[in-house]
Parts: C-alpha cells; sequence; structure tokens
C-alpha cells in the first residue's frame, strides 16, 4: 500500500512560511532595539504568544484523538495541568533561599505549613531533566490507566467524556488540598529562574517562546506522520466503524490506547511549556470547563485536519484576550454562541469553509463527486 506523503508541496511551504513568521520574524520583533519603532514588538506580547502556542499544542493533541479516532475527551485539560505542575515542582525548588522564609530545601508554602520535611513526590524534581520526564511520563501514566480500564470495557462516546470529565474534577478537588503538597489553591508561583537564567528576563522569555514555537512544530509534525501513515488509516476506520474493525482482527483497544497515551503527552508538554511563560500553575487548570474549551477551539477551526486545531486555538484565544479585555461580562456569551454557530453553520470549522462554499455554489445539474453532499 502506497504512504500518503507527510505534506503536500503546497503543504510544506505553508508549514515553512509559519514556521518563519513563528520562529524568526517574531522573535526579530522583539529585538528591535527602537523602543518606539513600528516594527518593535511589545515585550508583554512574547509571553502571550507563547502562551498561545501552547494551546495550540493542547488543541493539536485533542484533535488527535477526537479529529482521527473519534476519542472526545473532556479531560485534556487534567493532562496539561499535571506537565504543568511538574515543571513548576522544578522551578520551585530552584528559588531556594530566596524564598520568603529562606529554607534552602522547602517551598515557602511548605514553610508556612509547618512541614519539616519535603515529600516524596518532590524529591528529584531538583533536576530539570527530571522534571522534564516526569512532565511527560505522568500525564503518560495517567492515560494509560484510564484509557485501558476504558477501552477495554469498551466504553466509547458520551460515556467515556463524562469519564474524563469526573478524572478531571476529581483531581480539582485532590488539588485544592494543602495536604497534598501542592500549594493548594494558591497554586505554585514565584518563580526566580530556569536552567540559571532569570525567568522574568527579556531573553529568557524570547528563549521560551522560540522553543514553544519549535515544539509545536514537531508536535504538529509527529501528529500528521501517525494520521498520514497505516496507522492513521486504522484511526480513520475506528472513528466510523469500530465494530467492523474489530471483527476483521485489530485490536482496537492497542490502536485507541497508543494515541491517547500519545495525546496526553503532548499536552504534558504543552503545560510544561505554559507554566513558565505564565509564571504560575494552580488547581485551577483542573478545571473542567477548560477541557471542554479545548474541544471548542478544535470545532472552531476544524475537527480532524490538525491544522484547523491550531488556527482554532490561536483564534479563539486572541478573541478572548481581546474580549476579556474590552467587555469581560460578555466573553462566556460569546463564547456559547460561537459554538452554536460552528455547529449549526459551519460544521468543518473555518478550514472547511471554503469546501462548504464550493458546495453552495455548485449548480444543481452538476453531479456530486463520490464523498460529497449535494446541497438542498
Amino acid at each position: 500500500m502506497q504512504r500518503t506523503p507527510l505534506l503536500t508541496g503546497t503543504g510544506w511551504i505553508v508549514f515553512l512560511a509559519a514556521a518563519l513568521v513563528a520562529v524568526v520574524l517574531i522573535p526579530l520583533m522583539a529585538t528591535v532595539p527602537a523602543p518606539g519603532s513600528a516594527l518593535r514588538l511589545p515585550a508583554y506580547l512574547v509571553p502571550l504568544f507563547g502562551k498561545y502556542l501552547c494551546y495550540a499544542i493542547l488543541a493539536l493533541a485533542l484533535d488527535l484523538i477526537w479529529g482521527y479516532a473519534g476519542i472526545l475527551s473532556l479531560g485534556h485539560g487534567a493532562f496539561f495541568a499535571l506537565g504543568g505542575y511538574a515543571m513548576g515542582m522544578y522551578l520551585m525548588r530552584q528559588i531556594g533561599t530566596r524564598g520568603v522564609y529562606g529554607d534552602p530545601i522547602l517551598p515557602d508554602f511548605m514553610v508556612f505549613l509547618n512541614w519539616r520535611e519535603l515529600p516524596v513526590a518532590w524529591w528529584g524534581f531538583g533536576n530539570f531533566a527530571y522534571a522534564a520526564v516526569m512532565a511527560l511520563l505522568v500525564p503518560g501514566l495517567l492515560a494509560l490507566a484510564l484509557g485501558w480500564l476504558a477501552f477495554r470495557s469498551r466504553v466509547t462516546g458520551v460515556y467515556l467524556s463524562i469519564i474524563t470529565q469526573a478524572m478531571t474534577y476529581a483531581l480539582l478537588l485532590a488539588f485544592f488540598r494543602n495536604d497534598m503538597g501542592f500549594g493548594g489553591n494558591n497554586g505554585l508561583t514565584d518563580f526566580k529562574e530556569i536552567l540559571g537564567h532569570e525567568i522574568q528576563a527579556p531573553s529568557t522569555r524570547l528563549g521560551l517562546y522560540v522553543i514553544t514555537a519549535m515544539a509545536l512544530g514537531l508536535a504538529f509534525l509527529v501528529c500528521r506522520f501517525v494520521v498520514t501513515s497505516r496507522f492513521g488509516r486504522l484511526l480513520l476506520a475506528l472513528r466510523d466503524a469500530e465494530s467492523r474493525v474489530r471483527f476483521i482482527g485489530y485490536s482496537t483497544t492497542a490502536a485507541k490506547l497508543f494515541v491517547f497515551v500519545l495525546s496526553a503527552v503532548l499536552c504534558g508538554l504543552a503545560g510544561a511549556l505554559y507554566v513558565p511563560q505564565i509564571g504560575i500553575i494552580n488547581p485551577s487548570e483542573f478545571q473542567p470547563g477548560n477541557s471542554i474549551e479545548v474541544a471548542i477551539w478544535v470545532a472552531v477551526g476544524g475537527r480532524g485536519t490538525l491544522a484547523g486545531a491550531i488556527l482554532g486555538a490561536l483564534v479563539v484565544n486572541f478573541i478572548k484576550t481581546w474580549l476579556t479585555g474590552a467587555a469581560p461580562e460578555l466573553w462566556l456569551f460569546a463564547l456559547g454562541a460561537l459554538f452554536i454557530i460552528v455547529t449549526l453553520a459551519m460544521p468543518n470549522g473555518i478550514l472547511g469553509l471554503a469546501d462548504q462554499m464550493r458546495l453552495w455554489r455548485r449548480p444543481a445539474s452538476v453531479p456530486v463527486a463520490t464523498g460529497e453532499t449535494a446541497h438542498e
């Protein structure tokens, strides 16, 4: 069987152009020496753009399982938050004696709560490599356990969505507790440095942004490789007719479990990159509403397209930033309206508009190609 190319010629041109803008043009604009220049990018926009790119990785991870395998997870915010907490624990260990209480081992919140020694869960987080591995491993292991139990029992559809949402809410309640040792309601914050670099320095923020942009590009290529392979065709078959795939001898549990774990690992990566740029991680990241919002990003951009997931995350979060500043009380109404409009008028999202308009404009006498539906 001939393998579908990773990207077409036009696809590579678009990918490289986007990479050029994200990795070269924006950093150059951020380093323009003239403060009043129209070409200079304000310093506050660098971490904001970095946050958008982290959200794009998160949307990409959900689209991989929802758009191509038909698995709608409403708990991906939990994997994102776990990756963020792993990186936040490393950053807290780097504060050392510069904290309010000056304890070289215990973070300030532990000293305040009269903890006598560092909990076992925090061991090893003084090392960056260990924290980076944990940021990927912990979400992956959680997804492996949850997916094995769910897929082995053939839990699908809305029931799986409810289970993942319940998992997220359970973690929210757990991380709110002070005795869990993760900062309780306040979470982890007041970070000082990362790998010896001052975390608030413009050069560090720009470096984190570039690393995030490169991570997004790599995540896109990995997902693209998966969905264009023979395994990707199997995922599409699972999405459209899982029972038939099972009857012809494929292990549907193994296939779904692999892509679910890969998706969770990408979420952990996004969370680990998010925390040093935003400067805080707390239990609010586990809120079920956050995971639902990720699904809206994917639906707006175009489910099952990868590029559409990235576009949807960027567009919706740009609107959110603008609207929460101009009229914060209207944001949730606008988000709900956006989801309704997409569901009713744009079922294929932004990237599907061109095909949808082409079908609308097709004369009634023109025959419809295979796989298309004539507009009534």
